[in-house]
């Protein structure tokens, strides 16, 4: 006897076939647009005879699919995303924008670096390709770029307890990203471990700040491989001297004077931020880099700590 949907309802057939379509796929987060476009694919396949918008909200009825909402913290318009049975958060991150990938302390939960989950998600959504800045970076205009405090990005939006912030960084071509398994064999897309590094070198911010990467560096200086750290780098092809903010962390964090030679090596013209923003730093002579007064220097009787006027 064949089973009525309700008027309001795609049929029963209907949404057997269309479960049993979705639950094969590999992604189980869709916008409004890519939903709409599997539905109108499987159509003639699954003799679909009602529209498309009266599947939807049959799957949401049923609970195959779930509306998802996201309010922006700014006053940027919301984002929906459809939900097929469920998901995690990174999945849902990764979904606001095409070839994004997780990213700063959002990166280093994944890598197993902390216990603690991260309230804040990052996620990485590269700008396109811009040509190279023109001109000599000098002392004086590395000094106000870095005076005042790091910008954040306003794209942050809500779901649940977490926060997810869309980051536009440096066009890479996604350089040093790679899959992760999240939940039940899924996957998604992350920095891998020295990219991870790299980037809360760039963006201190993203990682907690200064203590907080320092942490970081000291639990996985004994994993990351620091050749593998430095070609990340040179891959980046940052303009400001971020080998001196590298070769500090890893020194804090206990590298060996081998591994940190190819970054003493480097030019070190100009005296370097560890962050944006400083107040009340020290000049650290061995890196010629202006650290935080406060921040806790291991074998201080190798390094000559010179007070500085606040920057």
């Amino acid at each position: 006897m064949l089973t009525m949907a309700a008027p309001d309802q795609a049929p029963t057939a209907t949404i057997t076939r269309l479960t049993r379509y979705f639950d094969r796929q590999t992604s189980r987060v869709y916008g409004h647009a890519q939903i709409m476009r599997h539905l109108a694919a499987q159509r003639e396949r699954f003799e679909i005879r009602v529209s498309s918008t009266r599947v939807l909200e049959t799957l949401i009825a049923k609970g195959l699919l779930v509306d998802v909402l996201l309010k922006s913290e700014a006053d940027y318009p919301p984002m929906r995303r459809y939900v097929w049975r469920e998901a995690t958060t990174f999945e849902i991150a990764t979904s606001l924008r095409k070839d994004s990938y997780l990213s700063h302390s959002t990166a280093v939960f994944l890598h197993g670096l902390t216990d603690h989950v991260p309230q804040t998600q990052y996620v990485n959504a590269e700008q396109s390709p811009k040509a190279a800045p023109s001109g000599r970076v000098t002392q004086a205009s590395l000094d106000r770029a870095f005076r005042a405090s790091q910008r954040l990005s306003r794209l942050a939006y809500i779901h649940g307890k977490t926060r997810i912030v869309i980051i536009s960084g440096k066009s890479t071509d996604r350089f040093g990203v790679v899959p992760v398994t999240v939940a039940d064999g899924r996957t998604v897309d992350t920095t891998d471990l020295e990219r991870t590094l790299v980037d809360l070198v760039v963006r201190p911010a993203y990682g907690g700040g200064v203590h907080q990467v320092l942490s970081v560096f000291r639990a996985a200086v004994s994993r990351a491989s620091i050749p593998k750290i430095v070609r990340t780098l040179d891959a980046l092809d940052y303009i400001y001297p971020y080998h001196q903010a590298l070769g500090f962390y890893l020194e804090r964090a206990g590298a060996s004077e081998a591994d940190l030679k190819p970054l003493r090596q480097r030019s070190m013209r100009l005296k370097f931020y560890l962050a944006h923003g400083l107040k009340d730093p020290a000049l650290d002579h061995s890196w010629r880099i202006y650290v935080p007064k406060r921040l806790q220097l291991p074998n201080l009787a190798k390094h000559e700590l010179e007070v500085e006027p606040e920057v």
